[in-house]
């Protein structure tokens, strides 16, 4: 007989490694151990340019934040860590207590299923306005909107710009000047 560990967040922030729970299930971030390497360097970079890229838009807003690897607990046993979140009016400095109004994932291979199913479905239950998914080998970006409760793809992005008008402060992404530099290689 099998039996699968159920955890919690009082568990989750004891731990070493870089993890994420859902369900009380315990899910490494980057790969199928606790200590797996890093995100490959392409990843974090498109991560950083769209956090870069948000933030810009965001200058003059002074109720909305966009951050990089920021823990959102959504209850005593899930707590994820998206690649970039826009969120409004947090006030909590250890973990993100509201929903943001934009997620990211940038897709890697040991990450996939994780981000395109099962965050999928939390993020549409959970109520986020926009999720926005990544594919740096392919440079293109999948973005969905939360319209009667369900997801519905807005299109594929590679060279076009989006504006997220169903936010607080309504930043738009330029997709051609994100991947540019990959573009080149």
């Amino acid at each position: 007989m099998c039996a699968i560990e159920y955890y919690t967040y009082d568990d989750y922030v004891s731990w070493e490694g870089d993890w994420e729970l859902i369900n009380g299930i315990a899910i490494a971030r980057h790969g199928s151990v606790a200590m797996a390497p890093a995100p490959m360097r392409k990843h974090q970079n498109i991560a950083g340019r769209i956090l870069t890229q948000l933030n810009n838009q965001i200058e003059e807003c002074e109720r909305c934040e966009a951050l990089m690897e920021e823990d959102w607990k959504i209850g005593f046993d899930t707590v994820l860590r998206p690649d970039v979140v826009l969120v409004c009016d947090e006030q909590n400095d250890s973990y993100l207590t509201k929903t943001p109004e934009i997620i990211v994932e940038v897709i890697s291979k040991s990450t996939a299923k994780k981000d395109e199913k099962y965050k999928f479905e939390i993020y549409e239950k959970e109520k986020v306005n926009y999720y926005v998914i990544v594919y740096p080998d392919e440079l293109i970006a999948k973005i969905y909107k939360l319209e009667n409760g369900k997801f519905e793809k807005q299109g594929d992005f590679y060279n076009q710009a989006f504006l997220f008008e169903n936010t607080t402060c309504k930043p738009k992404l330029d997709f051609e000047q994100l991947f540019k530099k990959f573009k080149k290689q």
